[in-house]
């Protein structure tokens, strides 16, 4: 698998020198030369909503809104939300909600450095130690990140700066489907995220995503993950612009499943799947 994976990013790397959005949920800041500052919103829906390939609503759609200010300086501020499975979430609001924030540079011609911090809020869940019995751990999560982006690559890698997800000794044994052995802080788990986008005429839009997980101390939830999508956006329908994915990962199918309230009828959430989806900027 580390063959593989060095081997497709000395590929996106190859495009990125024949061709001269950080991951999903960061911000879109304002170019240098732009006006001084911006304001710019979006709305969508999507039959699945997957992070880093792994499905957070049970296989089940989801509504996702986002709102960015940036600044002409390259600082800028974010919010966005989704729904997400009870399931998966425990005892909460069925919601993610995100906040982010950080500076692009230009450091070259056609060359962007983004540094930043995001959170990830899921208001009032807390993790369950059996099914109805919660605990007081949360699954909140913050990610420091760099990136970089050159035309239609980038790179990007976010570090946990805080248990991944709420992954420590205490709740190994419980955070996932399967019980795992306590081994201490997940902090520092890493993310690498490499993007390739590129144009198919008649406005037609394709994404290659390739990703990898590092979890520190329990590398049986390490797992790379990969997306292949097509957009387009259509004028006459008020500027919705329309998207389809095919998303997989190699994730350890007995860890990476959620049953229902009562622990039963499980679902894989990183298996492979096609991913709708419909949206709006504004």
């Amino acid at each position: 698998m580390k063959t593989r994976l060095l081997t497709l990013f000395l590929i996106s790397s190859c495009c990125l020198h024949a061709a001269a959005r950080a991951d999903e949920g960061a911000a879109a800041a304002a170019p240098a030369d732009a006006s001084p500052q911006a304001f710019t919103g979006n709305v969508g829906f999507v039959s699945d909503y997957r992070f880093r390939g792994i499905s957070q609503t049970w296989k089940r759609p989801a509504v996702q809104a986002g709102f960015d200010y940036s600044h002409g300086s390259g600082l800028y501020v974010g919010t966005w939300a989704s729904n997400v499975s009870g399931n998966s979430y425990n005892n909460g609001a069925g919601m993610e909600w995100d906040l982010y924030g950080g500076y692009k540079l230009a450091v070259a011609d056609g060359v962007t450095l983004d540094v930043g911090a995001l959170a990830y809020v899921y208001p009032g869940a807390r993790l369950n130690a059996a099914p109805g019995q919660p605990t007081g751990n949360k699954y909140d999560n913050v990610d420091v990140y760099a990136a970089v982006s050159a035309g239609a690559f980038s790179a990007k890698l976010s570090v946990a700066a805080t248990d991944y997800f709420g992954l420590d000794s205490t709740t190994a044994g419980y955070a996932y489907f399967n019980a795992l052995p306590a081994r201490g802080s997940s902090r520092g788990t890493a993310y690498l995220d490499l993007n390739y986008g590129f144009e198919l005429g008649q406005g037609v839009n394709a994404g290659l995503h390739l990703g990898h997980l590092w979890v520190r101390k329990y590398g049986d939830l390490s797992y790379t993950d990969w997306k292949l999508s097509l957009s387009k956006a259509v004028k006459d329908l008020g500027g919705l612009t329309f998207s389809v994915a095919l998303v997989g990962t190699d994730a350890d199918r007995a860890l990476y499943q959620a049953g229902d309230a009562a622990g039963q009828r499980a679902r894989r959430l990183g298996d492979t799947g096609v991913v709708l989806g419909v949206s709006r900027a504004f």
